[in-house]
């Protein structure tokens, strides 16, 4: 009994009272605002559809710091909502589910994922609320406002998700947009050599079909929502940009071999 109460407070841990991330957040502010996220969601995931998830085996024995997921992309929010929600359930000690919601009781606290800031600041409330839970804004230097555009590179952009890396764990798209099979951006492989982190490709799939572009919308019901967490790499010092880019779009399911896997 005494080992099983040891167990629950392990995974309450501590709801950060006075607490802050190293942005300045108050902890306990972002709980709740994961939580009441959670709640609302979670029937899209398991109700509304279905979420069939691979690969959790290989987060059990991740450090709490130091780790960036690096996913294909098809909507704004869904894609890192259900990421949280594998996270949470995780942390749990659930395997390749999101079934138990007891799970949102004491969410994982050390998330962030990366989000363009005009995402963000421009779509009205939700996106400003859903900011709170861990976004780290950066300014993209090709595309902005639905035009390409050239621009200087947001050099405080990597600076951001390296303080994300040093407290916990970090979610990016680095193809930067939600457009099927657009290319990776090189700085995500800059980012990669400059940080060294435990790179976990993921793929996603049904995304896209179930959900708006924005991933707040259901277009269509009882769709099967796919996750797969690719085992993890440590990319070397000599890898080149072009070795670790090439790597990753394998992964994550960009190739002409696996485009035609991924909708």
């Amino acid at each position: 009994m005494a080992s099983k109460l040891t167990r629950l407070f392990q995974f309450m841990d501590t709801l950060g009272l006075g607490e802050r991330d190293p942005f300045g957040n108050p902890i306990v502010f972002k709980r709740i605002i994961m939580v009441v996220l959670g709640f609302l969601t979670y029937s899209r995931l398991v109700m509304y559809n279905k979420t069939k998830i691979k690969g959790t085996e290989h987060l059990d024995d991740l450090p709490e710091r130091g780790v960036l997921f690096l996913s294909n992309h098809q909507t704004y929010f869904m894609d890192v909502i259900c990421l949280y929600h594998i996270f949470f359930s995780v942390k749990w000690g659930f395997r390749n589910s999101v079934n138990y919601p007891i799970y949102l009781l004491a969410p994982r606290s050390n998330l962030f994922y990366v989000a363009a800031a005009e995402t963000m600041k421009d779509d009205g409330i939700l996106p400003k609320v859903f900011a709170q839970a861990g976004a780290i804004l950066v300014n993209r230097s090709w595309r902005a406002k639905g035009e390409n555009v050239k621009r200087e590179v947001d050099l405080e952009a990597v600076e951001k998700i390296k303080k994300g890396l040093g407290f916990g764990w970090v979610i990016s798209f680095p193809q930067g947009t939600t457009r099927a099979f657009a290319p990776l951006r090189k700085g995500t492989a800059h980012l990669i050599k400059s940080t060294n982190p435990i790179v976990v490709p993921v793929r996603i799939n049904g995304f896209r079909r179930a959900f708006d572009k924005k991933g707040l919308l259901l277009k269509m019901y009882n769709t099967q929502l796919e996750v797969e967490f690719r085992q993890p790499i440590q990319f070397q010092e000599d890898d080149t940009v072009e070795a670790i880019l090439d790597k990753i779009a394998f992964e994550v399911g960009l190739t002409l071999e696996e485009e035609n896997k991924i909708d």
